[in-house]
C-alpha cells in the first residue's frame, strides 16, 4: 500500500521498517520533535506576517490556528477573522 505519491516506493518502505524498530519511547519523541517543529514554523510564519509584536499577541495568534474561530472570540474576545492568524 502506497502511502505517499511524492515517495519513492522503496524509500517509503525502507521509511515503515524504520518506524517497525522504533520503541514506542522513541516513536513519542520522534512525534514530540515534529510538534516542537511545527511549532517554531508556526511562530516564524506569524512573526514574518506581524513583526516585532508582544508575547500576549504572539500567543494568541498562536492559539487562533489551533482554536476554532468562535472559541477565540469567547474565551478570548479574538476574533482571527478581524486580527489576522
Amino acid at each position: 500500500m502506497i502511502m505517499s505519491n511524492d515517495t519513492h516506493p522503496k524509500i517509503e518502505q525502507m521509511q515503515i521498517a524504520g518506524l517497525r524498530k522504533m520503541t514506542l519511547t522513541q516513536k513519542a519523541e520522534l512525534l514530540a520533535s515534529l510538534n516542537r517543529a511545527a511549532f517554531q514554523f508556526c511562530t516564524a510564519g506569524i512573526r514574518n506576517r506581524h513583526g516585532a509584536i508582544d508575547s500576549r499577541e504572539m500567543r494568541l495568534r498562536e492559539a487562533s490556528l489551533r482554536l476554532a474561530r468562535e472559541t477565540m472570540i469567547r474565551v478570548f474576545a479574538w476574533d482571527p477573522c478581524e486580527k489576522g492568524y
